[in-house]
């Protein structure tokens, strides 16, 4: 019985040693003024080590660095939405106000050439634009389509597309689509168990 008491305080001083010493460093991070930073710094270095991988496909790469600046403008994002059977966007947002933009990512000249369905997107849309990377030739891309320059963790608008205001039962749809895509997603990952096969 002493024995087991004996290897149980241990890690119960150690574990009062850190609360203690983390207590202290509280304190004194508040009274400098400094505690909202040192915790926004932390928040973020978890944060970062806590993401997931890098995707494989140079294209993915550049979605995810595309939906990071969309989320940044209070835009809700899907990647490869399909708008209507036979089309599958790489990325689509939902803006504040109702907006519906739809980003093709393209990583290289051969990628770009091999589209034949782009033009298709522009009907489900009020903004397209091309994402692509910093190497990529942009002479390639139509100038009256929006232009975004992506890596993994980033994007910038170089050119705004030109809106093209969708009708009202058309948008209806696409939002109503987006709004069911995304809840199904949330309780995939919350619950693969509940979906027996398909793609949403």
């Amino acid at each position: 019985m002493a024995a087991r008491e004996k290897s149980r305080n241990p890690p119960e001083r150690t574990n009062k040693a850190l609360r203690s010493g983390f207590q202290v460093m509280r304190s004194y991070f508040r009274r400098a003024g400094w505690l909202p930073n040192v915790f926004a710094l932390f928040y973020i270095w978890r944060m970062d080590h806590a993401s997931p991988s890098l995707p494989m496909a140079p294209g993915q790469r550049l979605a995810r660095g595309v939906a990071r600046m969309l989320r940044s403008m209070d835009h809700a994002v899907l990647t490869e939405f399909t708008p209507k059977r036979g089309l599958r966007v790489d990325v689509i947002s939902l803006g504040p106000k109702g907006e519906l933009w739809i980003i093709e990512c393209k990583s290289c000249r051969a990628d770009f050439a091999s589209d034949r369905k782009w033009q298709g997107y522009l009907e489900w849309c009020d903004r397209y634009f091309w994402a692509v990377d910093a190497d990529f030739p942009q002479e390639l891309l139509p100038e009256q389509s929006g232009l975004i320059l992506a890596d993994p963790y980033g994007a910038e608008i170089l050119r705004m597309s030109p809106e093209t205001r969708l009708a009202g039962a058309r948008r209806a749809k696409v939002t109503r689509d987006f709004a069911r895509a995304a809840a199904l997603r949330l309780q995939g990952s919350i619950d693969p168990l509940a979906f027996s096969g398909g793609v949403f």
